[in-house]
């Protein structure tokens, strides 16, 4: 034992980094079979190795590095991912809670400190601060669940958000009220650099994330351009006067709309944080804890009891209020009382600044027993608000299972089929099918490749296997499997035809042909043939820039739509995107079909920015493309012939759009209509091919062309 004890602690760096990966692995898999959270798990074992326990790791600058970036990764990750739009329809609750969140454990904690332990007026006030802030250190578990948009947990990290801006604003005050310049002079210039870093973030950050993310699609210097952000917004408040973690989450959501739930670089975002940078935090926070206090004396133990209690209890009283006030479940009042209730690295910052305040020479605002009392204060809070809120998760899945809301049946027969070829292209086409996706029913995609059966078919075979190979990876970064397969064809519209019923697919999205002029094959060689032969929803797309960059979605609805078999199919999925999108989303048609389209909505979609314009003929088409900016999205829910929706002034459409939308973000879709008639009896004794027009109407075009230029 002395000769282990000889080489601890650890210093070597490869080693101490070495021990916190083992960490990060077995502490999981210890605590699961223990049934308790993990987080717990990492928090303990920071306190065995650290130099209070055995002693086997130094506290080195790689904790204090790692452990400030998990902690903003915390509050960004709680930016990032919530429900903005819930968010604004909180508003009220937000701000009620917040202040009794930050109130009622504030002004208990201060009665406590000037009763029970003798502090004075300005030390109760400190130790009230602390206890009126919160940590979010049990997000994480938020994000197993998948609850990062649960009304309880937009509520409690908005409202946290707010408790901490007021604690932070009252230690600010507290802090200036030991130097002599603490006068007005100080709080203007407070709010002058609060309002200018706002106002500053607000116009800038979405400019600078709208240009490099429409040029530059690299994985990594996306990742690297988002970290950039968060770390110039913490270090820009900790000049103000604040903390960096309320800069951290002040940019998350600012990035919240450019930076889709689904999307592959959240996905690295949540991935990358969760595996590193969040555990080296929790167990940095760990090492800081001293437990052999407990055992110094009773007035310790006494001192550790009254904070943990009145703090906890404070957190406890404004969480079951405000669920009562706004008539929430007891789950949620569990939840709100889980997030809210721990107390970790924002704690200590807050006691550093109270040891630099001197009271009288030598004697400084924080002593040794309050040190102690708010360090094992976070060990224990940090138990609590874990198990709290690993138990309100679990409740509430237990709830939307027993009534689910808003929920597809799981006989949806949801499948999309891309079909790939441009590899410029492919990727827009992956990135849309995700955003459109049903999360619950998590089907898989399929991507297809026809190449034809010709000389070059071999060759085209191997492009199309390294095409869709990249494009297997591109999904995987979003935990998205996807179905591959690369197809022989001697018509490439029969290939598709074929695959999509060989799949058991529910629609196809695909990239539009692009041509430089208006001529009668705008729709390219075979999509004519393949919207005529298919009567399942078929999506043309075409992206000038990034999906992510989008902020309002234009749709033209036909008359009579609502009567289509398809219509629910198509706004669902127009919905799913605006909502992932956080855009709005307006709606131009017949107020017929607008009534149905807002109820549709409403009741499924509620928190989706929706508008409804009636437009009263399709004729002002054209008119509505000086509405369109190179950020917004036309859509044009177009319709077969002869059927219920299907107008002749559709047999326009190519000229039109390409005449008034060229070079507009666009897609076009042909919804589910006449059933399943048409690619039921699809066999491979069909016609290889259906025109749309006889050759008595190209005859007529070309006499009436010829016609044209002799009278000009």
């Amino acid at each position: 034992m002395m000769i282990l004890t000889s080489y601890l602690p650890i210093t070597d760096p490869t080693l101490i980094f070495f021990v916190v990966l083992l960490i990060i692995l077995f502490a999981p898999i210890v605590m699961s079979k223990l049934r308790i959270p993990h987080i717990i798990g990492m928090v303990l074992a920071g306190v065995v190795i650290g130099q209070y326990g055995f002693n086997i790791l130094e506290r080195d600058n790689s904790f204090e590095l790692f452990g400030r970036v998990g902690l903003y990764y915390i509050m960004f990750l709680a930016g990032l991912e919530m429900d903005m739009q819930g968010a604004k329809k909180q508003s009220q609750r937000f701000l009620i809670f917040g202040l009794l969140t930050c109130l009622v454990p504030l002004i208990l904690t201060y009665v406590m400190a000037m009763a029970f332990l003798g502090y004075s007026g300005k030390a109760s006030f400190l130790l009230g601060c602390i206890m009126a802030s919160n940590t979010l250190i049990a997000y994480p578990i938020i994000g197993r669940y998948g609850l990062q948009r649960h009304p309880s947990v937009v509520l409690s990290v908005g409202s946290s958000m707010i408790s901490l801006f007021l604690a932070l604003v009252m230690l600010a005050a507290l802090s200036g009220s030991f130097e002599n310049n603490s006068g007005w002079m100080f709080w203007f210039l407070f709010v002058a650099k609060f309002t200018l870093f706002c106002a500053g973030s607000i116009i800038l950050i979405p400019k600078l994330t709208r240009y490099f993310l429409r040029r530059y699609s690299d994985a990594v210097m996306q990742y690297i351009f988002v970290l950039g952000i968060m770390f110039l917004s913490a270090s820009l408040t900790s000049l103000i006067g604040l903390e960096g973690i309320f800069g951290a989450f002040f940019s998350g959501l600012i990035l919240n709309r450019y930076i889709p739930h689904v999307s592959p670089l959240m996905n690295r975002i949540e991935f990358i944080g969760n595996a590193l940078f969040i555990p080296y935090f929790l167990i940095g926070v760990g090492m800081l804890i001293n437990v052999r206090t407990l055992f110094t004396g009773i007035d310790v133990i006494w001192v550790v009891l009254l904070i943990v209690f009145f703090g906890t209890f404070g957190k406890a009283v404004a969480a079951y209020i405000s669920s009562l006030i706004f008539r929430l479940p007891k789950a949620d009042g569990h939840m709100m009382f889980g997030l809210t209730s721990a107390h970790a690295a924002g704690a200590i910052a807050m006691v550093m600044v109270g040891m630099r305040l001197e009271m009288a020479p030598g004697q400084y605002l924080v002593n040794d027993d309050m040190l102690n009392g708010v360090v094992m204060m976070i060990l224990f809070t940090c138990i609590i608000s874990t198990l709290m809120t690993e138990h309100a998760s679990q409740q509430i899945i237990l709830q939307e299972k027993r009534h689910p809301h808003n929920e597809a049946p799981q006989t949806d027969d949801e499948k999309i089929l891309l079909c790939v070829k441009y590899p410029e292209i492919a990727p827009h086409l992956l990135y849309l099918s995700i955003l459109m996706r049903n999360q619950r029913l998590n089907r898989e995609l399929v991507a297809l490749n026809v190449v034809y059966d010709d000389q070059k078919s071999n060759t085209a075979r191997q492009e199309g296997i390294q095409l869709l190979e990249r494009l297997q990876q591109t999904a995987s970064a979003s935990d998205v499997k996807v179905q591959t397969q690369v197809r022989l064809a001697t018509n490439i519209a029969n290939g598709i035809k074929h695959a999509f019923r060989e799949f058991a697919c529910s629609e196809i999205i695909m990239g539009m042909h692009v041509h430089t002029d208006a001529n009668p094959r705008f729709w390219g060689e075979f999509i004519q043939s393949l919207y005529n032969g298919l009567n399942r929803q078929i999506m043309l797309t075409r992206f000038v820039q990034p999906m992510s960059t989008l902020r309002r979605i234009q749709v033209v609805v036909p008359s009579r739509a609502e009567f289509e078999p398809g219509f629910h199919r198509w706004l669902e999925r127009l919905s799913r995107l605006a909502g992932q999108l956080d855009c709005r989303i307006q709606f131009h048609g017949r107020n017929e079909s607008l009534v149905l389209i807002a109820e549709y909505i409403n009741n499924r979609h509620p928190n989706v920015r929706a508008e409804y314009t009636s437009m009263a003929h399709w004729n002002e088409l054209p008119q509505l493309a000086a509405g369109i900016a190179e950020d917004h999205l036309f859509v044009v829910v177009t319709a077969r012939k002869g059927t219920i929706s299907y107008k002749n002034a559709l047999e326009r459409l190519p000229d039109e759009l390409q005449k008034h939308y060229s070079g507009k973000n666009l897609m076009i879709i042909f919804p589910d209509q006449f059933g399943n008639t048409k690619d039921e009896h699809m066999s491979f004794t069909e016609a290889q091919h259906h025109e749309e027009k006889s050759i008595y109407d190209t005859i007529l075009r070309w006499i009436h062309e010829k016609r044209k230029v002799n009278n000009e």
